[in-house]
């Protein structure tokens, strides 16, 4: 049996599924950054893939992913220091407690 595009289809299409469950769902905001990092990794499987079985001498594919990871690195950080800043200002972590830009 051989792996297919199908195949890495299917799984970024759980990974993705998983993350939007978990964004949709949660209360907790480093929960809602996990299942945002979950769907980057689903796009970062699609680059890959779609880059192996449609032009696999380019290497374009490869090179998205890599900013895609450098972009959820710098989201995660972003997001954990406004996740720690909420907490020693509030002392909770869920988002539906922080209204800090209400009136």
């Amino acid at each position: 049996m051989t792996v297919g595009l199908t195949h890495y289809l299917v799984v970024s299409t759980l990974l993705f599924c998983l993350g939007l469950y978990g964004v949709l769902t949660r209360r907790n905001a480093v929960a809602i950054l996990m299942g945002i990092e979950l769907m980057l990794n689903a796009a970062n499987i699609n680059l890959v893939a779609f880059n192996r079985y449609v032009a696999p001498a380019a290497v374009n594919g490869h090179i998205f992913a890599l900013v895609v990871i450098t972009l959820a690195a710098c989201e995660a950080a972003v997001g954990l220091a406004l996740v720690m800043a909420a907490y020693r200002s509030l002392e909770t972590v869920h988002v539906d407690e922080i209204n800090l830009m209400k009136w």
